[in-house]
């Protein structure tokens, strides 16, 4: 607002004070600045402004996807050089174009009726349309996007599409890549296995091979038995006389044989019977893992894998077990054995070459948990390598001698039976706990 001036009459116009003069030269140099600070604001905001539309102009360029801006009425405003390529015009012949002019005539409807969702719910949709591009009807899975403008109102609509065909192919290639790594996954679980089966194969054969040559020293007993009674009865069958048969059942020695007759089929049986032990245990722990969860016996269950894994072990190793006779848990007890086998069979390991060799396992129901907790006093695992302990390929043992998947496998059966698998606590070597739902009373 301009200063008004008043003038004395008195005064003459043409004399001032020096002191009004200067109030006006002050207003004149305010008004001044006051303009040049606005000119410098309006040149920024316009150099933002410029900046900003380069950029959108280089997105709009640069973009593989077809991208449509569009106003309130669904006319076009802007669009991406891609959608440009695929009709095959210029940019001046489609701007201001309903957007349902774009596509198939059969798909206008629905692609208005989106559009009328979208502005009234503010919520994105997807839809598949067809293009109308130059070389043909071009299918585009089209994402619908609200757009506001700065003060939170409804300025139009965002438009984003790509071809199904390249999504397809995108899906096929992550399929495949899905099935490559599921195939890779199935075999380094096989590697596991073999080499699993490589230390129980060790403990099956010197598990078997005491009755089995057992049974065979006592058929080479039974054997040499035999023809020595068949060389008696001939004789009696030939009519040879008393004295004759006397001498002879003394000669072959007749009744001690007849103990050993009674020694040897007691041992042969014994030697048959320990076989088919082994081989009753052996169908057990190959047990099919798959199917139905079902109540199973942890102490027998973990019993049998300890056993075939201390059988195989190089030299012998003190185990104690302690804690409940009988603990019934709910799981697939073929793959529970699996991770009872890598438990044991990673303490063996540990405590290779250490005289006072212990192992320790116990069960008992805590927590809501049926638990088994496999400890040994060996050198125990390191505070730096905790953590990843249960990562998979991650070994201690020196190169061949581990896959390092034992563990890392045997924590993903934890999981996948609604338990877990844990390091725990020790106060010398290392120890492991496997909790697994109860089948009792007081479960979780």
């Amino acid at each position: 607002m301009a200063q008004q001036i008043t003038l004395d009459p008195a005064q003459r116009p043409n004399a001032l004070s020096d002191e009004v003069w200067m109030e006006v030269l002050s207003a004149v140099d305010r008004t001044y600045a006051d303009l040049v600070e606005y000119q410098e604001r309006l040149e920024r905001q316009n150099a933002e402004l410029e900046a900003m539309r380069r950029f959108l102009a280089s997105i709009l360029a640069s973009v593989s996807d077809v991208l449509i801006i569009l106003d309130r009425n669904g006319d076009i405003e802007e669009t991406s050089a891609s959608l440009l390529r695929h009709l095959g015009v210029e940019h001046d012949q489609v701007t201001g174009r309903p957007v349902a002019s774009l596509f198939v005539r059969d798909e206008q409807a629905a692609l208005a009726g989106a559009m009328t969702r979208v502005m009234q719910t503010r919520q994105p949709e997807t839809i598949e349309a067809h293009l109308v591009a130059e070389a043909g009807a071009m299918p585009l899975e089209l994402n619908l996007a609200p757009r506001l403008d700065e003060r939170g109102r409804l300025a139009g609509l965002v438009l984003s599409g790509r071809s199904v065909g390249e999504l397809r192919q995108a899906y096929s290639a992550l399929a495949r890549s899905h099935d490559e790594l599921k195939a890779a996954q199935a075999q380094l679980v096989r590697n596991e296995k073999l080499a699993s089966l490589g230390r129980l194969l060790a403990g099956v054969a010197h598990e078997l091979n005491n009755p089995i040559s057992f049974v065979y020293a006592n058929a080479h007993a039974l054997e040499r038995y035999t023809g020595k009674f068949e060389t008696y009865f001939q004789r009696v069958q030939e009519g040879a006389g008393r004295e004759e048969l006397v001498a002879l059942r003394e000669q072959l020695r007749l009744d001690r044989e007849v103990r050993n007759l009674r020694e040897a089929v007691q041992g042969a049986r014994e030697g048959a019977e320990r076989v088919r032990d082994i081989v009753e245990d052996l169908r057990r722990l190959s047990a099919d893992g798959a199917g139905e969860m079902v109540p199973f016996d942890l102490v027998e269950t973990t019993a049998v894998a300890a056993n075939w894994v201390l059988r195989g072990a190089r030299r012998p190793v003190a185990v104690a077990v302690s804690g409940r006779e009988r603990l019934m848990a709910v799981g697939r007890p073929g793959h529970i054995q699996q991770v009872i086998m890598n438990l044991v069979q990673n303490a063996v390991d540990a405590l290779e070459g250490q005289a006072d060799a212990r192992i320790e396992i116990r069960h008992e129901l805590v927590d809501g948990y049926a638990r088994v907790s496999v400890s040994d006093n060996g050198a125990g695992v390191p505070a730096s390598l905790q953590h990843e302990i249960f990562d998979p390929f991650f070994t201690t043992k020196p190169v061949g001698s581990g896959t390092g998947l034992g563990l890392s496998i045997s924590h993903k059966i934890a999981e996948e039976h609604g338990g877990r698998l844990r390091l725990c606590p020790a106060s010398r070597g290392a120890c492991f706990q496997l909790d697994l739902t109860p089948a009792e009373e007081g479960g979780r």
